[in-house]
């Protein structure tokens, strides 16, 4: 309805007489032309745009002086966002009667800021402003479109060098229909696209589609349960494409107007929804769901009291429990006093793209970038800038984890009917960071069958614990990484020997998916592992300080599994005198036991020793084969 009240009030502005201080005299006008003239109104105001269009220029063929004829068609043609025709329209009417068409600058500035001419339409606008009798309602209208256009103006500045063509293209037959489609998300791996279809433009559903050799398959409604009589609508699949997380609205046991719920990909389609319950959702609008990579993060819209203005934009953190804890706002760095929606958290875990009416912008709402710093703030948000938004409402945008092709829906001249889905290259200054996409699965390395554990990665260069994901209950897992580092990989599970390994990454191609399959020793007698975070200078003993993280993973081994005893042994590669190398590594096994029993567990349950070169496990011709032999393993004794 809010729609349908802004066109007819812009038609109302478009058909009425601003000036009577002009040479025009309606009453001179063809009296055929006149009444096509009128009969093209009667369609506009019906919505029948295509139809009016004729009419009017069949007035304009008729009487080529007929100034209302060409004002009203400038208005049709900027209805249906055609620009350049409008501007032409406008153009000729101000050309037979600048007087009479004075107020008309109005629209015409609006139309020319829509074909991106902001420059022009800031002149049209300041020429209006310069004349005193204007009307109120005009004079504030105009204003508020003066700061829109300078604010455009002065973005547009920045990009004089860009090489940026903003070129959308439709997602065809295969995804768009003649009723509207919305709401684009995708998984990790960019080989399923999910999305809402309001069909017969009551019932809204979701629908996805495969790609198949870089093509999207036929959509179909989604199996399982998901879809309902009721309508679904605003949905974010997790980016290992296993949760679901939707708004319904008005539905049976429902917190308020509109809740968030979750689906679950079983084996049989997407499972029935779950209410998210009342610590996410509230007797107000919470919708507009966006999950962080790790799923440890929702961030949605709500217009619940104490945010600072009408819809603002929070986040809800994963308890170790399994709950969703209080969602928090996200504060004045996001949130305005207008209305912040739609937000969506890329794949990097640290990019946050939403959109807003309360900032800076090209006129209505408009979509922005934010990023995550190190000390966990919001950077100020930027906005998206022309074409991506213009003078109308932008309101959703998804970003593939490839940090470059957008999503979003819209109704241009190609549309397959009402909204339509279409992709498009984002500019690369808005681009979110680079990521590495790691999956795999923690496995028993007996039974290979899949085990659920606890999967950190440390930041090698500074020994920080980049990420701490658990994996599903058959034991695979999904994690986001900047690129330029290398990574430490630990799993933990109590009755297994913890796994420790590095993963060298800095020097690999950015936006990629690596696998990482990880199998986990059951803790038993003659079980061992390599140490490969125990760290010494060349040829001394010390400990140094990079090896406490992996000591002290050492430590909670034996705290959680009480009864087992271990060895911890000491091996070197072959350069060297072999008795040297056999003390060294005895005295390394020493220090690494020296800090077990320091840190609580009792001397009884610790050996250490030393074999030198005598166990390569690499040949020891080569530097990697040197390294490799040069290290030190944990061996289960008893148990």
């Amino acid at each position: 309805m809010k729609n349908l009240i802004a066109i007819t009030g812009f038609l109302c502005l478009l058909f009425s007489n601003f000036s009577s201080f002009s040479q025009y005299d309606i009453s001179k006008i063809n009296k055929k032309a006149v009444e096509s003239y009128n009969s093209g109104l009667e369609r506009a105001q019906d919505a029948r745009y295509k139809e009016a269009i004729s009419y009017l220029e069949d007035a304009i063929q008729k009487d080529a002086k007929y100034i209302d004829a060409y004002l009203s068609l400038a208005g049709v043609f900027g209805q249906i966002k055609d620009y350049r025709q409008s501007i032409l329209k406008y153009e000729q009417a101000f050309a037979l009667d600048a007087d009479y068409t004075w107020g008309y600058r109005l629209p015409y500035a609006i139309n020319l800021a829509g074909l991106g001419q902001f420059d022009k339409a800031l002149d049209a606008i300041n020429n209006l402003l310069t004349r005193e009798r204007i009307n109120p309602n005009t004079r504030k209208a105009a204003e508020f479109r003066k700061k829109t256009f300078e604010f455009a103006v002065e973005y547009e500045k920045k990009k004089l060098n860009s090489t940026y063509v903003f070129a959308p293209e439709n997602l065809g037959d295969e995804i768009n229909s003649a009723f509207s489609e919305y709401f684009p998300t995708i998984p990790i791996e960019n080989d399923k696209l999910i999305f809402t279809r309001k069909l017969n433009n009551t019932n809204e559903d979701f629908f996805g589609s495969i790609k198949i050799d870089g093509k999207w398959q036929k959509a179909n409604p989604l199996p399982g349960n998901i879809n309902t009589p009721l309508n679904e609508g605003a949905q974010n699949i997790s980016q290992d494409g296993e949760w679901l997380i939707f708004t319904g609205c008005h539905r049976p046991k429902g917190m308020g107007g509109c809740d968030l719920y979750i689906s679950y990909l079983t084996e049989n389609g997407w499972s029935e929804a779950v209410n998210l319950g009342n610590k996410i959702n509230s007797e107000h609008w919470d919708s507009q769901p966006s999950l962080s990579p790790d799923k440890k993060e929702l961030y949605f819209a709500s217009n619940r009291p104490g945010g600072f203005g009408g819809s603002d934009i929070y986040v809800s953190r994963l308890q170790p429990n399994g709950r969703w804890g209080e969602p928090e706002n996200l504060g004045s760095e996001i949130n305005t006093p207008g209305e912040e929606t739609s937000p969506f958290i890329h794949a990097d875990n640290q990019t946050l793209y939403f959109a807003s009416n309360g900032l800076p912008g090209y006129g209505e709402e408009d979509l922005f970038i934010a990023r995550r710093g190190t000390d966990n703030k919001w950077s100020k948000p930027e906005n998206l800038g022309y074409p991506i938004n213009t003078i109308h409402n932008e309101a959703t945008i998804f970003i593939a984890a490839d940090g470059k092709t957008a999503y979003y829906a819209s109704d241009r001249s190609d549309s397959r009917g009402g909204l339509d889905i279409y992709s498009f290259q984002l500019r690369e200054d808005i681009q979110p960071f680079k990521t590495f996409w790691v999956k795999g699965q923690v496995y028993d390395i007996k039974t290979k069958a899949g085990i659920p554990s606890s999967v950190e990665l440390i930041d090698l260069s500074n020994k920080q614990v980049i990420s701490k994901v658990q994996t599903d209950e058959t034991g695979n897992y999904l994690i986001t990484l900047p690129v330029g580092k290398d990574y430490a990989f630990n799993v933990n599970r109590k009755g297994y020997l913890f796994y420790s390994d590095n993963y060298f990454l800095k020097s690999e191609s950015p936006d990629s998916t690596y696998r990482k399959d990880i199998p986990l020793q059951p803790i038993e007698v003659n079980a061992a592992v390599v140490l490969k975070n125990i760290f010494f200078d060349v040829n001394k003993f010390d400990l140094k300080s990079e090896s406490q993280a992996e000591l002290d993973k050492i430590v909670q081994l034996l705290q959680e599994n009480n009864t087992i005893k271990i060895q911890i042994e000491g091996h070197t590669d072959d350069v060297g005198k072999d008795q040297d190398n056999l003390k060294l590594s005895e005295n390394r096994a020493k220090a690494v036991v020296a800090y077990l029993a320091q840190n609580g567990i009792s001397p009884s349950r610790l050996t250490a020793k030393g074999f030198g070169e005598s166990k390569p496990i690499a040949d020891n011709s080569t530097e990697l084969g040197k390294a490799k032999n040069r290290r030190t393993e944990l061996k289960v004794i008893a148990k």
